[in-house]
């Protein structure tokens, strides 16, 4: 069985990374450089990748499309605006989205399916980002699928989104069954050195590890009393 990944390097991704492989895929991870601020990302997806070569079929490819920056240029990931700090499904963390990305991204890895003969495609969507993000709901899943049979009659390819009816929670905890190394993985949004612990995406990683009962292992122990102590503070403040 041979699948074609959307491989972030982030949380999410590395997760159903893991768990193609647990199934028997033989997988093709793509991981797109397209201008994102926290590109630091792609980091990261080089050192998980290496360590699941050691236990499955992989294939990692970093594709840079740095030239449509200019194109999509806009907000806080990709222009110029300043990364929001609190919960996800708050209205100002909007400014997140990058415009179209899960379209252009998707579509690339269909035609790479279609070269190399793989029947799937698969990307990390889930039930936490839906309020936020309308390419992952389960309705775009559902068009952008149609549309790609409908593109690719003659060399069919299925889109993917198995985690689309699950919280980060749930994948974390399906993570852990799965040993994925959490310490490999990094979502912050600002892409400075370490996490800044505040942004939507780390206040939303936080707690799915508080959920599970465990720590994050990629941060240090005063790291995470910190990320503990701005959860908290956030969790206690209305939301929008």
């Amino acid at each position: 069985m041979k699948a074609v990944l959307i491989f972030s390097g982030g949380l999410d991704s590395s997760t159903l990374l893991y768990h193609l492989i647990s199934q028997g895929y033989e997988v093709s991870a793509l991981t797109f450089v397209y201008g994102q601020r926290h590109s630091k990302e792609v980091e990261f997806a080089k050192m998980l990748a290496e360590r699941v070569k050691k236990i499955g079929k992989l294939e990692h490819r970093i594709v840079d499309i740095t030239s449509i920056h200019d194109l999509i240029s806009h907000g806080a990931i990709t222009g110029e605006d300043v990364v929001p700090e609190g919960f996800y499904c708050e209205e100002r963390q909007r400014s997140t989205i990058v415009p179209n990305r899960n379209m252009i991204l998707l579509s690339i890895a269909t035609g790479y399916a279609v070269k190399i003969g793989a029947r799937e495609v698969y990307y990390a969507a889930h039930k936490s980002d839906y309020s936020i993000y309308p390419d992952c709901r389960k309705e775009f899943v559902k068009a952008l699928d149609t549309a790609i049979y409908l593109g690719n009659l003659w060399t069919p390819v299925e889109l993917k989104a198995p985690f689309v009816d699950m919280k980060k929670a749930e994948i974390v905890a399906l993570g852990l069954k799965l040993n994925v190394p959490y310490e490999l993985t990094w979502s912050c949004y600002r892409g400075e050195e370490r996490p800044c612990l505040s942004c939507g995406t780390c206040v939303e990683r936080t707690e799915a590890f508080l959920l599970n009962g465990v720590k994050d292992p990629l941060l240090s122990e005063e790291e995470w009393n910190k990320a503990i102590m701005i959860f908290r503070s956030y969790k206690d403040v209305p939301r929008e």
